[in-house]
């Protein structure tokens, strides 16, 4: 007759191997997803980005972790350096250019690196992945009989077209980034010494000074356009220098609206995007004889090599100037 063994309880419930790993999966899953909304908010109120850079940044963070997810490696939390060598890998086979590529790498590397500062991870999987070389492009910019005929066409009997003629005039005038103009409180002019005090990226403050067309399509803008805009807020109206048609406080995207309305008035067939008026700025700086320092200063670059681009913008222009050179003309005949 067999003898039946009694098994005694050890006194500890056994957990399946599966769902042990499962509730540790969850767990990561839920802090990589809290990481994202710290970095985001860090972005924000300490590096001053603006909403498109930051929902780049974003975009790019999330395209890795949803590969980590469909490929079963994990999460952001979790992920090593062999994940990150074949997300770059899937990048380079899926025909992504090179600029491309090279952003969504950099967009990984300081999120990590941000992790790690706040102790989030102890690695970053990206850290030694080399870069794709990009060939850099030369920023497009405006001449100066294009800026007038733009300008022109702005009407400036109505309070809108008050505002308009403000924003294009502080962009090309002053400089400055689409967030920068933004995020302006009348405050923020110093008219007694024609200076702006702006906020840039990294909330780094700086000093831009007016030109004094810059001046008086401000002075226009507050003192008669933006009174009758502000007008239709019902509640307290915004502190921000430039508003909407409603009163409201202007945003990055209105003021790409604004921009592509003004051309299209204007008839001009070229594209125009903010950004362009703050390259033709340094452009036509560099061209008029400014020093190299004080451009980059006026635009807030921390390496001097960033605003050295432009010196190569005003060399294209002087060769394409040659262009009309009676030599140069004889020769092509």
């Amino acid at each position: 007759m067999a003898v039946k063994k009694t098994v005694r309880p050890t006194g500890k419930r056994s957990v399946p191997a599966l769902k042990k790993k499962e509730v540790v999966t969850v767990d990561n899953e839920a802090k990589s997803k809290e990481a994202i909304e710290k970095y985001r908010e860090y972005l924000v109120s300490e590096r001053n980005y603006s909403e498109f850079t930051i929902n780049s940044y974003i975009s790019d963070i999330c395209e890795f972790k949803d590969f980590l997810t469909s490929e079963q490696m994990g999460t952001l939390i979790t992920a090593r350096s062999l994940h990150a060598r074949n997300f770059m890998t899937r990048l380079f086979n899926s025909n992504f250019k090179k600029k491309s590529i090279a952003r969504k790498l950099s967009s990984l590397k300081t999120f990590y690196r941000y992790l790690i500062t706040e102790k989030i991870v102890d690695k970053n999987p990206f850290e030694l992945i080399e870069s794709p070389k990009v060939e850099k492009s030369l920023p497009r910019f405006l001449y100066k009989e294009e800026i007038e005929k733009i300008f022109s066409s702005i009407d400036t009997t109505t309070a809108i077209g008050k505002r308009n003629l403000a924003i294009m005039e502080v962009l090309y005038g002053s400089g400055l980034r689409v967030s920068e103009l933004v995020s302006l409180e009348i405050k923020d002019l110093d008219f007694s010494n024609a200076m702006i005090k702006v906020f840039g990226k990294g909330s780094k403050e700086r000093y831009v000074p007016m030109n004094l067309r810059t001046i008086d399509a401000l002075n226009s803008y507050i003192h008669i356009g933006r009174t009758e805009l502000i007008l239709k807020v019902e509640t307290t109206s915004p502190s921000e220098l430039f508003v909407n048609r409603n009163g409201g406080a202007l945003t990055a995207r209105g003021v790409r609206v604004i921009i592509n309305k003004i051309l299209e008035d204007a008839a001009e067939s070229i594209h125009v995007y903010p950004h362009m008026l703050r390259h033709t700025f340094a452009t036509h700086l560099l061209d008029g004889g400014a020093d190299l320092r004080s451009v980059q200063e006026m635009l807030g670059h921390s390496n001097l090599s960033t605003t050295q681009i432009y010196t190569h913008v005003s060399t294209e222009q002087l060769k394409k100037s040659m262009e009309n050179h009676p030599r140069q003309i004889n020769n092509r005949k």
